[in-house]
């Protein structure tokens, strides 16, 4: 009995002190990510100079009503994967590269005979990048990956969901300098998805304007 008393006692105490630890450590990871994310030159513009104008612009009444980036989430599908689960690994390792975190495999939820697809096969990549790699991202995109497409000529305004979100697609991940074109075995394309906190399409408009996205006139 007294050995059980003094061991509950002394386990609560651990537990607290775990608890504690774990806390601590979140609260470092915040910290630090938030000193990226100044460090980054989209954050330091938008901190600066977009809020005040989107501000201004919409009629907002204090800063934290203005639209901010939540995440951005690329999705690249794999169409050879059923006859050669190599490819897999090749667009997971290409699309780690372009975001600069871990890309995970996506399996089909159901099996397609037509498609020749099991259920629980990769069958493509994806990737959600939240915080300071969210805008360091958004800033290769738009200064050196978007120039570089084939004939193009500028974003549609009419992929916007109609709850402040934009989608469009990258027929080739070769416009990303971090792949090299000599690396590369198969030419894939990738969705690209920008989730904000915009309540209408036209002020998502207006954020993604104001980040220098470059919209068919």
């Amino acid at each position: 009995m007294l050995y059980g008393a003094f061991v509950s006692r002394m386990v609560l105490p651990l537990e607290g002190m775990l608890r504690c630890a774990v806390a601590l450590m979140g609260a470092c990871a915040r910290k630090s990510c938030f000193r990226k994310m100044r460090m980054a030159r989209l954050y330091d513009d938008y901190s600066k100079v977009i809020i005040p104008k989107l501000r201004k612009e919409l009629g907002y009444s204090n800063d934290f009503s203005v639209p901010r980036m939540v995440k951005v989430v690329l999705n690249m599908g794999v169409g050879e994967a059923t006859a050669d689960s190599k490819h897999i690994k090749a667009a997971v390792d290409e699309l780690t590269l372009i975001a600069g975190q871990k890309a995970v495999a996506t399996r089909a939820r159901k099996s397609v005979a037509t498609f020749k697809v099991r259920e629980g096969q990769a069958i493509g990549a994806m990737v959600t990048i939240r915080g300071c790699r969210m805008y360091e991202f958004i800033d290769r995109l738009v200064t050196m990956a978007l120039p570089r497409m084939r004939d193009f000529r500028g974003l549609s305004s009419r992929s916007f969901d109609g709850k402040g979100n934009y989608s469009f697609g990258i027929k080739e991940q070769i416009v990303f300098p971090e792949v090299g074109s000599k690396n590369v075995d198969v030419i894939r394309g990738m969705d690209v998805t920008l989730v904000t906190t915009a309540k209408t399409d036209a002020a998502c408009y207006a954020l993604l304007k104001a980040f220098n996205f470059p919209f068919m006139v």
